[in-house]
C-alpha cells in the first residue's frame, strides 16, 4: 500500500523542510521517510507515511534534542521516521510547524500559588479552528472570546461553531450576541442531530485542509466528527442533565480524513484555557477595540476618567459592550501574568538553542 502524504496536508513547504533535515544529517537512505503523527497514546505514536500508519516511538538522538530546547511531537506534526517494516519505528526529527495551538500549564485562576509557567503544545500544522461551544445551558459567551484568543495566535483561521441547536428555542439571539465578539470570524450554529446548519461548513472542507476541533466537554465535538464521518468514529456520551455538564469522550487527541478529504483533530474537552504568548492574538481578536485607544486625548490613557477617552465614549454611546471590555481587561492581565513568569523559561530554551546549534556547527567542522 503507497500512501500520497500529500493528502494529509504535507505542502511543498513541508517537502523542502523533510529535504533539508535529511542534508543535515547526510543521509540518502531510504528508510528515512516524512510522516504526519495521527495518534499519540501514552509514548506511542501512530504516524502516517506512505506505507500507511506505522507504530513509531522516539529515538534516541531525539530524545538529546529534546534537551537543547526543542519540543516533543504531538498531533498533526511532521517528522522524520527512521522507518522500520519489523516493528516501532524511529522518531527521529520534527519538522518547522506551520500553526500550533498552544496553552499555559495552569487555568489562568491560579495567580495565588506561582510556578514556572510553561507552554502546553496540544496540537499542530491545522489551517481552520473550529470553536464549538453548544447552545444549550453551557453556552459561555467569555469561554469563546477566550478560544477566539487563542485561536488567533495559533496562525490559524478561527471559525464559531455553535452546536446542538435543535436544543435551542432561539439560536439567532446567541448566534447575534456571539457575532459582537467575533467580529469578521464566522459564526455558524448547526445540529449534528438534524443536520440543520451543516452545509454552511462546506467552504472549510477541502481536501488536504486540516481542521482542529477546540471547546470544553460536552459540545458536541464527537457527535459533529461522527456526523461529518458519516459514520460512528468516536464514541458519544450523554451530558448530565442536572446541569448540562459534558462527560468526557475524547481522552487523546486524534487526527481523522473525512471521506472529503478533509483532516480533523479532535482534542479532549479543556476545563479551563489558560493563555500563552497571546499578545498577537489578542491584537487580532479585538482590534477594533485597540483602534480605540489611538483616539485617546493622552497617549498614556488608562481608559478609567481620563476626558477624551476614546473607550469610555464608545462604552458610553454602546458601540463597545461592557462585556467585551471586561474580557479584554481579564485577557491582558492574564496575559502579561504569564510572561512575566515564563519569561525565564523563554529566556533559557533560547540559551539552550544557540548552545545546541554552536555545537553542531562545531561537530561539522571537525568531520
Amino acid at each position: 500500500m503507497c500512501i500520497e502524504l500529500r493528502d494529509y496536508g504535507f505542502t511543498h513547504e513541508e517537502f523542502f523542510a523533510a529535504e533539508n533535515f535529511l542534508n543535515q544529517i547526510k543521509s540518502d537512505n531510504e528508510n528515512f521517510i516524512p510522516g504526519r503523527v495521527i495518534e499519540i497514546r501514552r509514548n506511542m505514536y501512530k504516524v502516517i507515511s506512505r506505507y500507511g500508519e506505522v507504530p513509531a516511538e522516539l529515538g534516541g538522538g531525539f530524545y538529546h534534542s529534546l534537551r537543547s530546547g526543542e519540543e516533543f511531537p504531538v498531533t498533526g506534526d511532521f517528522v522524520i521516521l527512521k522507518y522500520n517494516p519489523d516493528g516501532s519505528s524511529l522518531i527521529s526529527g520534527l519538522l518547522p510547524r506551520r500553526s500550533k495551538f498552544s496553552r499555559t500549564d495552569f487555568g489562568g485562576h491560579a495567580e495565588g500559588y506561582v510556578k514556572n509557567i510553561r507552554e502546553q503544545v496540544t496540537a499542530a500544522n491545522f489551517d481552520y479552528v473550529f470553536i464549538l461551544s453548544s447552545l444549550n445551558h453551557d453556552f459561555n459567551i467569555n469561554r469563546i472570546a477566550r478560544y477566539l484568543t487563542a485561536s488567533w495566535q495559533s496562525g490559524a483561521f478561527p471559525v464559531v461553531v455553535l452546536s446542538k441547536r435543535d436544543l435551542c428555542d432561539d439560536p439567532g439571539s446567541k448566534e447575534a450576541e456571539t457575532r459582537k465578539i467575533a467580529k469578521n470570524v464566522p459564526v455558524i450554529s448547526v445540529s449534528a442531530k438534524t443536520g440543520d446548519g451543516l452545509d454552511a461548513l462546506a467552504p472549510f472542507l477541502e481536501p488536504g485542509k486540516t481542521i482542529v476541533f477546540l471547546g470544553s466537554s460536552g459540545v458536541g465535538k464527537s457527535s459533529l466528527l461522527n456526523t461529518l464521518a458519516g459514520e460512528t468514529v468516536m464514541d458519544v456520551k450523554n451530558i448530565r442533565g442536572n446541569d448540562s455538564k459534558g462527560r468526557h469522550t475524547t481522552t487523546h487527541r486524534q487526527l481523522f480524513r473525512l471521506p472529503s478529504g478533509t483532516l480533523v483533530i479532535d482534542t479532549p474537552g479543556l476545563r479551563e484555557l489558560g493563555l500563552w504568548d497571546s499578545r498577537e492574538g489578542m491584537s487580532l481578536a479585538f482590534a477594533e477595540l485597540e483602534e480605540l485607544f489611538s483616539r485617546c486625548r493622552f497617549s498614556d490613557c488608562t481608559h478609567r476618567s481620563e476626558p477624551g477617552c476614546a473607550v469610555l465614549a464608545a462604552l458610553a454611546d454602546g458601540s463597545l459592550s461592557p462585556e467585551q471590555w471586561k474580557n479584554y481587561q481579564i485577557q491582558r492581565k492574564e496575559t502579561a501574568f504569564v510572561e512575566q513568569h515564563s519569561s525565564y523559561l523563554k529566556q533559557k530554551k533560547e540559551i539552550q538553542k544557540t548552545i545546541a546549534r554552536n555545537v553542531r556547527q562545531i561537530m561539522k567542522k571537525e568531520t
